[in-house]
């Protein structure tokens, strides 16, 4: 009887020691922020020949995980309203969303 439990215990150990020994990895939450961000803007009608367009895009999240566009810093001046009109107060699917936080994105559009 004594040697069952004790084959009980250890098997018990092992199937725990297996299951705190994965690694699960969870999705970054900035790549899949960014990569929401890029489908956003992937729609528009820019024709400035073989340039690219170019910003900085400050941003925060509201209670809601909707955008809020802080600043667009870009040398093209239809850029801000473009980024602004497309970004400002879209819903992102995020899991944890941290409300306040600053987020500094590039973005780069092709004409």
């Amino acid at each position: 009887m004594r040697k069952l439990s004790l084959v009980v215990v250890a098997a018990m150990l092992l199937a725990t020691g297996n299951v705190l020994a994965n690694d699960v990895k969870g999705e970054n939450p900035s790549k899949n922020l960014s990569t929401q961000i890029s489908k956003m803007l992937t729609v528009n009608n820019f024709t400035i020949g073989d340039d690219d367009l170019t910003a900085q895009v400050r941003f925060t999240l509201n209670a809601d995980g909707e955008i809020v566009v802080l600043s667009v810093n870009s040398q093209f001046d239809k850029m801000e309203s473009f980024v602004k009109s497309k970004l400002n107060y879209q819903k992102v699917n995020l899991t944890e969303v941290k409300e306040g936080k600053i987020y500094t994105v590039p973005v780069r559009i092709k004409a």
